[in-house]
């Protein structure tokens, strides 16, 4: 049964078409590699669903010229653009609704070295991950979640955390 199992979830991911980059799998919810470094977390509402989820990504090293995020439905591949693209610059905030993680679990960054790459959709890297990360912290206030965003990406970029 482990096995039937297992090609099913091989066949929930979708393979790289040509020319579209590597894929690297993000899995923790603090990550560098790839030019850049990503921090995940999470500012508590009321009502589970209406919690936002924050990717923040800031650069690191390589240059990137534009980011773009897709939500994915990995059984029917169906696609949702929730950032179309947009220079990385010092750093880049990227809410969205917990819930929208139900229907469209798994977020893929599209990473372009070039304008002209992002233009032609041919993303240099896609750093993807299968819902929010276990390890994603969550916090009552935007204070809390700012701080802790700032010193986890400046951990990660010291030298620590998980790394390609």
């Amino acid at each position: 049964m482990g096995g039937a199992v297992l090609g099913l979830l091989l066949l929930a991911w979708p393979a790289v078409a040509p020319g579209q980059g590597h894929e690297v799998h993000g899995a923790n919810s603090v990550y560098a590699g790839e030019g850049v470094a990503i921090a995940w977390g999470i500012l508590k509402a009321p009502v589970e669903d209406q919690s936002q989820v924050i990717l923040r990504i800031v650069p690191r090293g390589q240059p990137v010229a534009a980011v773009r995020i897709e939500a994915v439905d990995p059984f029917t591949q169906k696609r949702e653009v929730v950032l179309d693209g947009q220079p990385l610059g010092e750093r880049l905030d990227v809410r969205s609704l917990r819930g929208s993680f139900a229907d469209f679990p798994r977020r893929e960054v599209l990473l372009y070295r070039t304008v002209a790459d992002w233009q032609a959709r041919r993303p240099t890297t896609i750093i993807y991950y299968v819902g929010v990360p276990d390890t994603t912290p969550e916090f009552a206030s935007q204070a809390a979640l700012d701080a802790y965003l700032r010193d986890a990406l400046a951990t990660i970029q010291g030298g620590q955390g998980r790394k390609p």
